[in-house]
């Protein structure tokens, strides 16, 4: 009931939604064809949607996911979070909050990264190429979700500036969602810190400043 419904507002709302009722055949269509974004049930009939979003990251398939769950307790907001999902919206949500959270979640992974005339920013030895969308190191494409992209831009935009987590949370996510905490800004500062820096746990390029929030070292 919920895929079928899910199926038939996206269709009506003009987007082409493919239907997988399972989470390995949803993952082996994102192998195959790409589809620009991945709306993940937590519940699935082989498995969890926590297990499955962690899997497509590993496997370095970078569209963005929303995911569903009737769940409301923060500790599993946080922890779709820590498996790679960009978002997340619980049951029951009305239609035009869905369409909402994925058209800002295309939006920021495709039609606004190269936006703006430098479309190449520096951080550290990161070279961030917004016109492709892409985080390199040298010769190595770092695997960067969208929403991770797009806060180490606004990080390069604002380098050697405190922004603080509420900034962030405007510029990256830029609307009212369930996501919109403290911690949720925390967990994609964790995460990004792991595919970006030589070692994490003795960050050199995204800075902590106690009490404020983060800075990009300049």
């Amino acid at each position: 009931a919920v895929g079928e419904s899910l199926r038939d507002s996206l269709t009506s709302n003009g987007f082409q939604p493919v239907w997988k009722s399972s989470g390995g055949e949803g993952i082996r269509h994102a192998q195959t064809a790409s589809p620009d974004l991945v709306i993940l049930d937590v519940r699935l009939p082989d498995g969890s949607g926590f297990d499955f979003c962690r899997q497509m990251r590993q496997m370095h398939l970078r569209q963005p996911i929303l995911m569903l769950t009737a769940r409301r307790e923060e500790a599993d907001k946080i922890l779709g979070l820590e498996m790679g999902a960009d978002d997340y919206l619980t049951k029951p949500y009305s239609t035009s909050e869905l369409l909402a959270r994925v058209r800002a979640l295309l939006r920021r992974a495709y039609g606004e990264l190269a936006s703006g005339d430098d479309n190449t920013l520096y951080a550290g030895d990161l070279v961030i190429d917004r016109g492709r969308g892409q985080v390199s190191r040298g010769s190595q494409i770092l695997n960067v979700t969208p929403t991770e992209f797009r806060m180490l831009v606004y990080l390069a935009q604002n380098a050697g500036q405190v922004v603080s987590r509420g900034q962030i949370l405007d510029a990256v996510w830029g609307y009212d969602t369930d996501t919109q905490s403290e911690r949720a800004v925390n967990v994609h500062i964790r995460r990004l810190r792991e595919k970006v820096e030589p070692e994490p746990s003795k960050p050199t390029i995204i800075l902590t400043v106690p009490g404020l929030g983060y800075r990009l070292s300049g």
